[in-house]
């Protein structure tokens, strides 16, 4: 029980740091937007360079926040069913949820985009536009990185699932999903 604590609390960590400075990239897409409007609107000219980076920009934000919308149990899903459930039905959700579909797909995205990734590094991939970002391969390594940090967090929830099922329910201080 020890091990699946620790790892919990590791994976919170982990998982809450990259969250919170990948939050700081909403502050930075605003600034690339208005500086996109301005130009366009203003000035009539518009940068193929400004508008790839803003879609890099939030590609980054929307995969790198997904684990830490899971630690924090923010994730879409229905809760017509699942609000009402106790916590011990709570938790065999999240268990055979994230054991048949969280953490399968996350490894089949991991596996599935390795070659992906691998191949735009190897060609040095640039943006195909005139004008367009340079290192696309950097981008793309978002996919897995982003699927990796889902897999961490997804067996932190099912250790956790599994600590409430065996009447531990976290006593040791880490969090359960939602808090901190």
């Amino acid at each position: 029980m020890k091990f699946l604590q620790h790892y919990i609390r590791y994976s919170n960590k982990l998982n809450q740091v990259i969250g919170s400075l990948t939050s700081w990239l909403t502050s930075l897409l605003v600034v690339v937007v208005c500086f996109d409007v301005v130009m366009r609107y203003i000035f009539g000219r518009s940068l193929v360079g400004v508008q790839e980076l803003e879609w890099h920009i939030f590609s980054i934000i929307f995969i790198g926040a997904a684990a830490y919308t899971l630690k924090h149990d923010k994730h879409v899903r229905v809760d017509i069913i699942y609000a009402g459930l106790s916590p011990r039905r709570k938790a065999w959700v999240n268990l055979l949820g994230t054991i048949l579909f969280l953490l399968p797909f996350s490894i089949l995205i991991i596996w599935t985009s390795k070659d992906f990734v691998l191949n735009s590094i190897m060609i040095r991939e640039t943006s195909p536009d005139p004008g367009g970002l340079p290192a696309r391969y950097l981008l793309k390594a978002i996919i897995p990185t982003g699927f990796l940090l889902i897999l961490i967090q997804g067996i932190a929830l099912a250790f956790e699932s599994i600590l409430t099922l065996a009447g531990s329910a976290l006593h040791s201080g880490t969090s359960k999903p939602g808090e901190n």
